[in-house]
């Protein structure tokens, strides 16, 4: 494996909601179709349409966005100061060029910022392997509530 990529790093504000949206919509709708039905992925797109709990989630959380040499955003990441990893997204053109690995080792090292000693999200099915390779440990596998369907997911863990 080669030497990783560093890309351009900086926190999401509220002007940046639009580029989430689509980023996010994209990702879900290409990426993770490939662990769960057409319309699952529908209604877990949907989850980021409204406006205004985005913007809740910008204030209750730490958001980052990897940009690239044009500093479009390629994927973004968020961490809360109890330790949870509420997103990590990347556009589905940038998916296997380093950015999840770069993101996620941004907020792990805002979690020690924030003095927490373990790190827990609720991971897909699609990135589970991803944050198992990365020392995350499925606690329990769980059906979570993207709009109106219930998804799969899995609360994991990694202690520091």
């Amino acid at each position: 494996m080669g030497k990783e990529r560093t890309y351009k790093i900086r926190r999401l504000t509220v002007g940046d909601i639009p580029a989430m949206q689509t980023l996010f919509r994209e990702t879900v709708l290409c990426v993770n179709a490939r662990d769960y039905t057409r319309e699952e992925v529908e209604d877990w797109a949907s989850c980021i349409d409204n406006e205004e709990q985005v913007k809740d989630w910008l204030s209750n959380h730490w958001f980052i966005a990897a940009l690239d040499e044009c500093e479009q955003i390629v994927g973004f990441s968020s961490m809360n100061t109890e330790g949870y990893l509420h997103s990590l997204f990347v556009h589905k053109d940038w998916q296997g060029k380093g950015v999840a690995s770069f993101l996620l080792a941004e907020v792990e090292r805002k979690a020690l910022e924030y003095g927490v000693k373990e790190v827990y999200s609720e991971v897909s099915i699609t990135a589970r392997p991803f944050f198992e390779k990365r020392g995350y440990v499925v606690e329990k596998v769980q059906k979570q509530q993207a709009n109106r369907l219930w998804l799969t997911n899995f609360a994991m863990k990694k202690r520091f």
